[in-house]
């Protein structure tokens, strides 16, 4: 069984990867879309495509690797054919795993299958872990430790402030 997995990893943290574990505990293939590939350098989607595809990459193992095929995917904006855009640049697949009511109504919709997967709430957000970065809070534990490294090297801080987002010291 294949399954799908649509997020836009912005940036990809350790509850994405403990989903992407579950779901690969379940089915035997696991295909990762990473959403609006197009958006890059805004407070909202900071990093590009490329940077979110080596982060969630180099997040898993060889063997988590060698089942798992991820696929950048540019947004259309338009609901009505979000999911024939998404199937247009996929091999089949059997099961949409996600959290978000829109996605699991659009697929169902589609005709497939959908299931839920734990939930990771708290700091486990990537909008979180943004405000952390540009706060100067500590948050490399919120994601695995090769995210870490490409954030760092690629000055996430600097680009999040460069784009707009404004330090706080607000906690949750």
């Amino acid at each position: 069984m294949r399954g799908l997995v649509v997020g836009r990893f912005q940036p990809f943290h350790k509850g994405h990867l403990a989903v992407i574990r579950e779901v690969l505990s379940k089915c035997d293939e696991l295909i990762v879309v990473i959403g609006s590939a197009e958006e890059s350098h805004t407070e909202r989607n900071p990093f590009t495509a490329g940077e979110r595809f080596q982060m969630l990459l180099s997040s898993l193992s060889p063997g988590e690797r060698a089942r798992t095929l991820i696929v950048p995917i540019r947004d259309v904006n338009r609901y009505s054919v979000w999911v024939n855009h998404i199937e247009s640049y996929l091999p089949s697949f059997d099961v949409v795993y996600s959290n978000s009511n829109l996605t699991r109504t659009l697929f169902k919709q589609a005709g497939y299958e959908v299931r839920k997967t734990k939930s990771y709430n708290g700091d486990l957000n990537a909008s979180e872990i943004r405000r952390k970065i540009v706060s100067g809070q500590k948050w490399q534990h919120l994601v695995p430790e090769p995210v870490a490294c490409i954030l760092e090297s690629i000055d996430a801080r600097g680009r999040l402030l460069d784009s707009g987002m404004k330090p706080s010291r607000k906690r949750r």
